[in-house]
């Protein structure tokens, strides 16, 4: 006999989980609850099946297909208006010609079909109802029976006083092709309020059959985390993926879980699934597939959709998370509440019990989420950020992203362009590049690939070889799990703000140009870009001088692609070379510690005697330097270092600092006749003042420097050899400048702020300041210089949180501008 699966209704109850998903495709353990249906049919010899579909019908073809792969024969008959359970079904008549079967798929049972089919054609019956009991029969149809089993009487969702029995309709019928006379055509018709009531009054055979097994009806948020306990605890016969670790805990083919986690029983982890160490995944706990679980993270009673992603410390319990979630670190997701697919859950946020996260919305970081996000837009995630684009790789940073991403970009560059491409040593580096060149090709743009090479190599390869532009892909120096997409002009620097606002407009539309198959872009390699960059840099920075000593230097290569360049750029210069953490294939070139680096060099530089001791970060750009004494330097310490050198040299003019540069740097400028121009505190507006001409160096004060004789962008290894150089002049070291140089006593405080309220913020600090007669300067942000020091208050241009900076005459002159305004900041705030 033939079955028909009602798989039309929309759930509404259990939004924002079916916003954009049918219910019968929510999962149970690791499966659409229909694909349960499906397997209950056919353990009871039900193959060929009919489903009725309405809402978003395309999801649940697209899936199911034709059931081959089920075991099953599969047709489909869709709704174009609602029907109703009895009109969904005549919708589908052609299809039943003989006795049928009707069951939802969106319930959860096991309950013996046989046996109700047997019941029917025993009594040759026109419609069997199989009934269940259950406790609280308030929200369903009750069915009196007589002794025989024939129905006396139908009561739809009575009241207490009302409930004479606690059978209830399941919604599970068997029925003979007859039924359909009983069935208006064109028009919606339900079985137990019409269908059923005329066959009883026509005095039609009408049977209720109450059936031994599991039903539920998972019409609620707290039914459908019942459900899923009742199948980890096996009180219904379901097939559950994966297999039983240990009693209770199954595991999905794939999965890695790091020995430390604590898995209590009964858990559900699907395919393909990474959990972290020292996370612990708590009872009637179920993992989607492809769904990573951060270090530390904590969750209890939650059901996680497929493809999410929970950060470290992230703490989850009794809720629902939709598909592709993502939790940053320390987020909190309380009991009874549920986050829609595609969500953000910025760091530190809380979602509070029983509140509702509608689809594809973002929470900004530390917010408190007390009521439910339906229509807010709640933010919008950007493309790029600081450094460019960046985020957790293969969660945020996808190569389906980067394909996009890619044609976006180099959809405005000519047909048959050239741009440049490059990665860091990391797997996941080298996928994205891949993506990213595929993307470029498709729009009729050629590559240049570097394959393993810095930053600065790559920057450098664009302005010689006159490309239309170029990108590099690595992982985050910060963050070992996330990965950062930077893109650069034809002059080798950062996209310009509006540069970048263009490629997110037209990555959002998919504006992407089409070519035909023979205008589709090449790619190519340049072997000798290594050997033309220490050319240029030895020409640029002049690094022919002769030297009256030698330099000995401790170096860390932190595992980069620095390990290729600096061999050819050292043997330019007078040094004696240690070199630590060189490119390898090992687990620590994914992860190194900067602080554990510092200090190992610290004490080689120690008990060798070296002169210098360096750590350039894994992409190139960023430098520390050791002094002779192994005293790591600061960011401003290192900065004094090259202008006294460079001063001593004769080669500073005028030098570039952002504007939170410390008042003793510019005091000992304007004492050596340096003149300085302070810049934003974006690198795009440092690099773009370096670019401008006239700037001998340069410095972001986060260990990026900058000598655009050579190349107007951050490069460690030119930075590092020009410092081999100068100090191989002379008889100046390192600690004898620091020793000399002032202290600088510069704080930086976050203040929370919520993202609608930053422009007020800065608005009314501006009246307020402007009627003060207060000294602004308003290079970047709002700049507040006076006798006692100067205090800077920038908002942050992604997370909810104004930036100040402050510097006094002393430490505690600082602290005490800093804390007043903080103090301001809050007051307005409140």
């Amino acid at each position: 006999m033939k079955a028909v699966i009602m798989a039309g209704g929309e759930g509404t109850r259990l939004r924002p989980q079916t916003s954009n998903l049918p219910k019968p495709m929510l999962p149970l353990v690791g499966r659409p609850m229909m694909e349960h249906i499906v397997s209950l049919l056919r353990r009871h010899g039900i193959t060929d099946i009919v489903v009725t579909v309405a809402f978003l019908p395309n999801a649940i073809r697209s899936y199911f297909g034709d059931g081959v792969e089920l075991g099953v024969r599969m047709a489909y008959a869709t709704e174009e208006s609602p029907l109703g359970t009895a009109g969904s079904v005549r919708n589908a008549r052609e299809q039943l010609t003989e006795r049928f079967l009707v069951i939802s798929g969106d319930v959860l049972t096991d309950i013996d079909l046989t046996s109700v089919i047997a019941f029917h054609e025993k009594n040759e019956a026109l419609a069997t109802i199989a009934l269940c009991a259950v406790e609280n029969p308030l929200e369903f149809g009750i069915v009196i029976t007589r002794e025989d089993g024939s129905i006396e009487r139908f009561l739809e969702k009575p009241g207490w006083g009302q409930v004479f029995s606690d059978t209830i309709n399941t919604g599970i019928y068997v029925l003979e092709p007859e039924i359909f006379d009983l069935i208006p055509e064109d028009r919606a018709v339900d079985f137990s309020s019409e269908v059923f009531p005329a066959a009883l009054e026509a005095g039609d055979p009408l049977y209720g059959y109450v059936a031994d097994g599991y039903w539920e009806d998972v019409g609620t948020t707290a039914a459908y985390l019942k459900a899923h306990e009742d199948i980890l605890d096996g009180k219904v016969r379901v097939d559950v993926a994966g297999f039983e670790l240990r009693p209770g805990v199954w595991v999905g083919k794939g999965s890695s879980i790091d020995p430390s986690v604590r898995i209590d029983s009964p858990s559900f982890i699907g395919e393909n699934c990474t959990i972290d160490a020292d996370a612990v995944l708590g009872a009637y706990t179920t993992v989607g597939a492809n769904t990573q679980v951060a270090e530390r993270a904590e969750v209890q009673r939650t059901v996680i959709g497929e493809n999410s992603y929970l950060g470290p410390a992230v703490r989850v319990e009794g809720a629902v998370l939709g598909r592709s979630c993502d939790l940053r670190a320390g987020s909190r997701v309380e009991p009874g509440a549920v986050v829609g697919e595609g969500c953000l859950i910025g760091a530190h946020a809380e979602v509070r019990s029983d509140v509702k996260v509608y689809p594809y919305k973002v929470v900004e970081a530390g917010a408190q989420v007390n009521a439910s996000i339906v229509w807010e837009s709640g933010g919008s995630r950007s493309l790029f950020g600081p450094d460019g684009v960046q985020g957790i790789a293969n969660v945020d940073i996808s190569p389906e992203l980067a394909v996009r991403l890619a044609k976006a970009w180099a959809s405005s560059f000519e047909k048959g362009s050239y741009i440049t491409a490059s990665r860091d040593t990391s797997r996941v580096a080298r996928v994205l590049k891949r993506a990213l060149m595929v993307g470029c090709n498709s729009v009729g743009v050629n590559v240049t690939d570097l394959e393993l090479a810095t930053i600065p190599v790559t920057r450098h390869h664009v302005r010689r070889r006159g490309n239309r532009a170029g990108l590099t892909v690595r992982l985050s120096p910060d963050d070992p799990q996330q990965v950062v997409i930077g893109f650069f002009d034809d002059r080798g620097i950062d996209l310009s703000e509006s540069d970048r606002r263009r490629v997110e407009r037209m990555y959002h539309r998919e504006e992407f140009r089409r070519v035909t198959a023979g205008e589709i872009g090449d790619i190519d390699f340049s072997p000798r870009s290594i050997e033309l960059y220490t050319a240029d840099v030895v020409e640029a920075l002049d690094l022919r001088r002769d030297a009256v000593r030698e330099v000995k230097v401790v170096l860390d290569l932190s595992y980069g692609a620095a390990s290729f360049v600096m061999p050819n750029l050292l043997s330019k210069v007078r040094a004696d070379v240690l070199s630590i953490n060189p490119y390898a294939q090992t687990p620590a070139m994914i992860s190194v510690d900067r602080i554990v680096s510092e200090a190992r060099v610290a004490d080689t530089v120690r008990a060798s005697g070296a002169d210098l001791g360096a750590v350039i970060d894994a992409g190139g750009e960023r430098l520390t330097l050791i002094d002779d004494t192994g005293r790591v330097l600061t960011d401003d310490e290192a900065v004094m270092v090259f202008i006294e050198l460079s001063t001593i040299a004769g080669d500073a003019d005028r030098v570039a600092l952002p504007v939170t540069a410390s008042d003793r740097i510019l005091r000992v400028c304007e004492e050596r006749g340096v003149a300085v121009t302070l810049t934003p505190l974006s690198p795009s507006g440092l690099l773009d003042t370096a670019a401008s001409g006239g700037i001998s160096f340069a410095s972001d004060r986060r260990g990026g420097f900058v000598f655009p004789a050579f190349l107007p962008a951050f490069d460690a290894a030119a930075t590092l050899a020009r410092l081999i150089s100068l100090l191989g002049q002379g008889s100046t070291s390192i600690a004898e400048i620091v020793d000399a140089t002032p202290p600088m006593p510069i704080l930086h405080e976050e203040v929370p702020t919520p993202l609608e309220h930053k422009g007020l913020i800065m608005r009314t600090l501006m009246e307020q300041l402007t009627e003060e007669g207060a000294d602004l300067v308003l290079v970047d942000g709002i700049k507040v210089v006076s006798d006692q020091g100067w205090v800077l208050v920038v908002p942050d241009p992604e997370d909810p949180v104004t930036h100040l900076w402050a510097e006094g005459a002393d430490l505690a002159a600082s602290e005490a501008l800093a804390a007043a305004y903080v103090n301001r900041i809050t007051r307005m705030l409140a």
